[in-house]
């Protein structure tokens, strides 16, 4: 049974940090795709970051050079850091997982966890 689980938002001040988790069961990170999406209230859903089961890293432009997303496979969990976070930043964090075969054919998510709420004052 494929679970994934987020932690780690929380409020903060603009240009404070939080790092983000996501915590994997069911499956094994490494094989897989990961990423992190966020919404907004009265927005769509957006991607932010993900890496590839080779370990390569894709940022939207809003966040490069602020947010660093990692995996670490001895926890079979996702991280996202996030520095000097802004007001824009704000929003539901999703994170997100598909085996890098099925990705490959489909660049679709199959599984995703429940969320946490970010917050920047």
């Amino acid at each position: 049974h494929v679970q994934l689980v987020e932690s780690g938002g929380g409020s903060v001040q603009a240009g404070g940090s939080l790092r983000l988790a996501c915590a994997a069961y069911g499956f094994v990170v490494d094989d897989y795709v990961m990423a992190w999406f966020r919404q907004a209230p009265g927005k769509e859903r957006e991607g932010v970051a993900a890496i590839d089961s080779d370990e390569t890293e894709s940022y939207a432009d809003s966040v490069k050079g602020r947010f660093t997303i990692s995996k670490d496979n001895a926890e079979n969990t996702l991280y996202l850091r996030m520095n000097s976070l802004k007001p824009e930043d704000a929003g539901m964090y999703f994170c997100a997982a598909e085996s890098a075969s099925d990705y490959e054919d489909t660049e679709e998510f199959s599984y995703w966890g429940q969320g946490t709420q970010v917050t920047v004052s």
